[in-house]
């Protein structure tokens, strides 16, 4: 049975006392929380913020608990580069275990690296496990109409990897203008805003 802080920071286990997945712990009590799930590592999926209060107080939460934090960023309606899905590869392969996957409101991008962790650990194989990291119940995930690419990207990525794993398709042959394209072609033009190149900044995105 789910608690209340589980609900309240809409917090998932992917793999059970492996890797799991929630929102920014906008009510406080970041402590607290990663202690009583045996959390070691954050993977933070809104990037780098030096500046902003949120980032201060979660690198400074886990220095204090010994938790490691892992800055990747992903941007919800613009395409990835092949350096951001690397470094978030990156962080599944050194985050010591079990890790946070986290972003603003749990819901989005933290569907995405989520569905990407269980192909990464399994292979291809994951899919449908995968794609169900996208469900509307009990993950929250309602799209708007530039996040629609974020569940389409598992069956890009199949189709294009040709049977590859997926940490080696990333680094050899992904591309964002080969997801565009393929986006395009699928029907989702619209489905996503550009091709990343710089976070459009605010605190509750980054």
């Amino acid at each position: 049975m789910r608690s209340l802080t589980d609900i309240l920071y809409n917090f998932h286990w992917v793999v059970p006392g492996e890797a799991s997945r929630a929102m920014q712990a906008w009510a406080g009590g970041l402590g607290t929380f990663l202690r009583r799930r045996g959390i070691r590592a954050i993977i933070n999926l809104r990037g780098r913020n030096d500046d902003l209060s949120w980032w201060q107080k979660e690198t400074a939460t886990a220095k204090a608990g010994g938790i490691v934090h892992l800055d990747a960023m992903l941007d919800s309606r613009k395409l990835p580069t092949r350096e951001m899905l690397a470094r978030l590869v990156e962080s599944f392969n050194t985050a010591p275990k079990p890790f946070l996957l986290k972003c603003s409101g749990g819901q989005d991008r933290a569907s995405f690296a989520a569905a990407l962790y269980l192909i990464y650990r399994h292979g291809w194989a994951a899919m449908p496990s995968a794609m169900a990291q996208f469900q509307r119940f009990p993950y929250l995930h309602f799209p708007k109409r530039h996040q629609r690419w974020l569940k389409a990207f598992p069956d890009f990525a199949l189709e294009d990897s040709d049977g590859l794993p997926l940490e080696q398709w990333i680094a050899q042959r992904y591309t964002p203008e080969n997801l565009k394209a393929w986006l395009d072609a699928h029907g989702l033009k619209d489905g996503y805003a550009a091709i990343f190149t710089v976070p459009t900044r605010s605190p509750r995105q980054w």
